[in-house]
């Protein structure tokens, strides 16, 4: 017993310090442009942090393997909670998102690249914002006071998916695994009918939520408490300084990168929720959130450089804790792979569906019609 409490501490104390990789992912776009200088082949490596994220990760994931060490909630989970480093990691993201969107509007517009080279630069952008931006405003908006959410809403001012702030928390937390989630992908759907249902109805029930949060105090939605609009303006803020600084290319460049990484968030939100659903009780209403109905990933490396995103089964039961004390539970329903794999296969519907039905036919095996309220 003593040599696994041993092993445990070394292994968050290891886990601890590897948090920093995350500060990796920022810098892919300075080293695609290096690597560019140094082949002489610009256009082709602007998509390296696309090759880095998409080909890499998943390659090291297999070899890495898993990590599902857990801290020992009597001694250590209270303090590793409270502890200010953590914090400290996902609020330095701010401005380090902030600088690398103006010096990659900046290369967009002035550096020689093709056609191809352009594109690969934004969605290059768009990937590294979709990690940099979105996931780590998605733990900051978690957080309870002043200074963590409004640090989330500039993360995700900077992608224009502000909507996000208000709907993931009173939306998507209420409602995960129901049909009244847009964001709960159905056993059956394809990536590509479940992407424009996730658009519309995210944007739309965050103006919902948000009017209603305003018609309990008695005001209209259109106030300026509503926190969206404030959220919006600095958005439309930023794309003008841009379309100012760099014309109508910066312009491009913000609302490109923007829709690839608020994409990617989308195809994450599909790959977390597939096919699993909470039962209704015999009073109509739905039972209530487990870790039971989110997939789990405890690949090591994907986790550290999304702050433990993947252990997302006890984010959902647990909406409070932070990223460092998230469990790994042995009975959540298990993904084959961690994020980065699991986007590439559900980019192809057929690949997809064949790793992934069986996962959801075996997890709900001998529930009768299980499966029938997901189609």
């Amino acid at each position: 017993m003593a040599f696994a409490r041993t092993e445990r501490r070394r292994a968050l104390a290891i886990r601890k310090a590897a948090y920093l990789l995350f500060l990796l992912t920022p810098t892919l776009m300075p080293a695609a442009l290096h690597l560019g200088v140094l082949t002489g082949l610009r256009d082709l490596m602007a998509w390296y942090p696309v090759f880095w994220v998409f080909g890499l990760i998943p390659l090291l994931d297999h070899l890495i393997g898993e990590d599902r060490v857990n801290p020992d909630e009597a001694t250590e989970t209270r303090e590793m909670q409270e502890e200010a480093y953590y914090r400290a990691l996902t609020l330095v993201a701010v401005p380090i998102q902030a600088a690398l969107l103006g010096w990659a509007a900046w290369i967009f517009t002035h550096w020689d690249f093709g056609f191809w080279g352009k594109a690969g630069w934004l969605v290059s952008m768009g990937v590294v914002s979709g990690v940099n931006a979105i996931n780590i405003a998605h733990e900051l908006v978690h957080r309870h006071g002043r200074l963590e959410p409004w640090a989330g809403g500039l993360l995700l001012s900077l992608v224009a998916y502000a909507g996000f702030k208000v709907e993931h928390v009173r939306g998507h937390h209420v409602n995960v695994s129901t049909p009244m989630d847009a964001s709960s992908s159905r056993f059956g759907q394809s990536l590509y009918a479940f992407l424009p249902h996730a658009w519309k109805w995210n944007f739309l029930n965050a103006w919902t939520l948000e009017a209603e949060r305003l018609a309990r105090r008695g005001l209209p939605a259109f106030h300026w408490r509503n926190e969206l609009i404030w959220w919006y303006c600095l958005t439309a803020l930023v794309a003008a300084a841009l379309t100012w600084a760099f014309g109508w290319a910066g312009l491009l460049f913000f609302a490109g990168q923007s829709f690839v990484a608020f994409t990617e968030l989308e195809i994450i939100n599909y790959v977390e929720h597939y096919g699993l659903h909470r039962r209704r009780r015999p009073d109509g209403r739905y039972e209530r959130t487990t870790h039971q109905h989110s997939w789990n990933s405890s690949h090591l490396l994907t986790n550290l450089f999304l702050f433990q995103l993947q252990r997302h089964s006890d984010h959902h039961a647990h909406p409070a804790r932070r990223y460092q004390v998230l469990r790994h539970f042995d009975d959540s329903p298990q993904l084959p792979a961690g994020y980065a794999t699991m986007v590439l296969l559900a980019l192809v519907p057929p690949l997809w569906r064949r790793v992934m039905d069986p996962r959801v036919e075996a997890y709900y095996r001998g529930e009768p019609g299980a499966l029938a309220p997901l189609y």
